[in-house]
């Protein structure tokens, strides 16, 4: 029996759809970029949220790529850009997306946890498998809302367009301009998931992407005459460490710095300023270092605060096996180990820092550690 041909059209058709479904789910992108934003959605009590968690709301799986680009796009704002703290994966209700929907033009889009950088990678390498363009248009509005939130000095901010407050600071902590400058260099770099874009975009993306490098060489701190490392924000005209929330005070912080410099260290024949700004940082880590402790967690009665609860505290204990380990934060001039507490007074041991922001903030890390023992490699790729 003969097929007629709009029927052989639509077993194409089908085969052709099925074949691309087939692909997607057979494809895992990397989620890591939604960690932050997802674990403030589920355990932070944010009074800003325009939708909380449902009891045990279903997730999708990792390789779901299709229905989480769909998400992706939901959560995008007018402006091309996102609000932080929700969860990509998240199975919504219908009543959920339809709050988010409504609130497209209410325009709290940031860098923050994850923001905007890491949906706007995915949307292109979700695009990249599959050729779907509403992906391909969602990229560029976010790129294009990345590239228009540049200061003309090369920074981000931490929040755009609403600059207000510390919002307005360029922005290393939780890895924000980072994580713009890693997106960007993907694309300078000619990474494949990023073929499509034109050859007029990227001259733009080339132009912010070196500006950037600019801003963060500007931004490393001098103190007491000797170069050292950043702090989590700096002032967006003058470039000087400045403090963010009432427990994030100007200092030199060790964490956000870590990332800096491993960016750095990616960045192919780099020039001599960023080797010295290389150099320097490592000597700070060097010096920086504290031997003989480390941070233990412990059992601790239950508590809700208002932002976190938690049934646990943590301690600082001494161990002379424990490998090396730094302050998050390191007091400018003094140079001594610094701590704060909500107030805003500063203290000098974490015994001092009031349980409820012990339990909800890192102040001690091992980033570093991770650059001493990449440092000599480095150093012998650049003779």
């Amino acid at each position: 029996m003969m097929l007629k041909k709009p029927f052989i059209l639509l077993l194409i058709l089908c085969s052709s759809l099925h074949s691309q479904q087939t692909k997607s789910n057979n494809n895992e992108i990397n989620i890591s970029g939604f960690y932050d934003s997802s674990h403030h959605w589920y355990d932070i009590n944010d009074e800003n949220k325009i939708i909380s968690p449902v009891k045990n709301q279903p997730r999708f799986k990792k390789n779901d790529i299709i229905n989480i680009a769909e998400n992706i796009l939901l959560f995008q704002k007018e402006n091309g850009g996102w609000a932080k703290n929700y969860d990509m994966l998240a199975i919504l209700k219908d009543e959920q997306k339809e709050i988010i929907r409504k609130n497209k033009t209410i325009l709290n889009t940031t860098f923050d946890n994850g923001a905007t950088y890491s949906h706007t990678e995915y949307l292109a390498k979700v695009f990249f498998v599959t050729n779907d363009k509403r992906y391909k248009t969602g990229f560029l509005n976010g790129l294009e809302f990345i590239l228009s939130a540049q200061y003309p000095n090369g920074g981000w901010p931490q929040f755009f367009p609403d600059t207000s407050g510390y919002q307005k600071h360029i922005t290393f902590n939780d890895g924000a301009m980072i994580g713009i400058m890693k997106l960007l260099q993907k694309i300078v770099n000619n990474d494949p998931e990023f073929s499509f874009i034109e050859t007029n975009a990227r001259a733009r993306i080339k132009l912010a992407f070196n500006k950037g490098i600019e801003n963060i060489l500007n931004c490393q701190i001098n103190d007491n005459g000797k170069l050292t490392v950043w702090c989590q924000q700096h002032d967006h005209i003058t470039f000087e460490p400045r403090g963010a929330r009432t427990f994030e005070l100007a200092s030199i912080c060790n964490m956000e710095s870590a990332e800096i410099v491993e960016f750095l260290m990616s960045l192919a024949n780099p020039d001599e300023r960023v080797i010295r700004s290389v150099n320097s940082a490592v000597e700070w880590f060097e010096l920086s270092k504290i031997s003989g402790i480390k941070v233990k967690t412990i059992e601790s009665e239950q508590t809700d605060y208002k932002y976190h609860s938690t049934n646990l505290d943590k301690v600082v204990v001494e161990d002379p096996d424990a490998p090396y380990i730094w302050t998050r934060f390191t007091e400018l001039g003094t140079q001594r180990q610094l701590f704060c507490n909500r107030d805003g007074k500063k203290v000098y041991s974490m015994s001092e820092v009031e349980r409820e922001r012990r339990t909800g903030y890192a102040w001690y890390t091992y980033a570093p550690q991770s650059i001493l023992n990449f440092y000599k490699t480095w150093q012998a790729a650049k003779k």
